[in-house]
């Protein structure tokens, strides 16, 4: 779901062809208009994902048009809790928030330092990523990236203006690969000897590796590394809901 906030519906429409060929597709959404988070935001979006119980990305652009405004605009504990409200939203759901804010036009020798508003939407956040171009008429950008769960990076990036995208073009720094989770090498390696898909609950997972883990700890576990289940062992992790109860699948995907 993406909350074009500060756009109308032919503008988006214009972008979705330039970028990708379409005008609409079944697994895109959009809105242009949306209350205030004290007005009946999560209200909505709570209605969107029992709609929608796939979702797994919901963008709003911009913070500025769904916060709530009291008497001091950029007060810290504000600016925490606005964000604070967001994440534990996605956190209930289990899905991903991408929030667009705007930038100061005052320079920092720290990029960070140039988010508009105080240190509280940083602090209350997972990560951040700042986009800035080298020059302001130039297509040159660098996007720099912090988080709590992810190292620090600096990727430069060249804006196709016929696409309307950003290409990658390189990253200042390799990143440092973690070892492997041993219990998600574990369920990789089950999958990969049985050589077929596998469905069920994480009660019944955890019960066929060799190691003792909780149900809950391995699937906290596994939703960490999701990417690393496709990227080492070419399966695709995904769970949902039942009458049942939850459930995990693992696709082996076919080369």
């Amino acid at each position: 779901m993406y909350l074009a906030l500060e756009d109308d519906f032919s503008r988006i429409q214009k972008r979705l062809s330039r970028m990708f060929g379409m005008e609409s597709t079944p697994n895109f959404h959009f809105a242009t208009k949306s209350k205030a988070l004290n007005e009946g935001l999560e209200k909505q979006l709570t209605h969107f994902v029992k709609e929608h119980p796939d979702t797994k990305l919901i963008m709003i652009d911009t913070l500025q048009k769904v916060r709530e405004i009291n008497g001091d605009r950029y007060n810290y504990s504000n600016d925490y809790d606005i964000v604070m409200k967001l994440k534990q939203f996605s956190e209930k759901h289990n899905i991903c928030m991408l929030i667009v804010h705007h930038t100061r036009k005052l320079q920092s020798e720290d990029c960070f330092d140039m988010i508009s508003g105080t240190n509280g939407l940083l602090g209350a956040a997972d990560g951040a990523f700042i986009l800035q171009k080298t020059k302001r008429i130039d297509n040159k950008g660098i996007l720099d990236i912090v988080g709590r769960d992810q190292q620090d990076q600096k990727i430069y990036l060249e804006f196709d203006r016929e696409k309307c995208l950003w290409k990658f073009i390189k990253m200042e720094t390799e990143l440092c690969k973690e070892p492997l989770d041993p219990i998600v090498k574990m369920v990789g390696e089950m999958v990969i000897k049985n050589k077929s898909d596998w469905i069920g609950t994480a009660s019944e997972l955890a019960a066929l590796l060799p190691k003792e883990i909780s149900p809950n700890a391995l699937t906290r576990r596994l939703n960490v590394n999701t990417e690393r289940l496709l990227e080492e062992f070419n399966i695709y992790y995904e769970t949902n809901r039942n009458r049942t109860g939850r459930q995990i699948k693992l696709t082996l995907i076919k080369k």
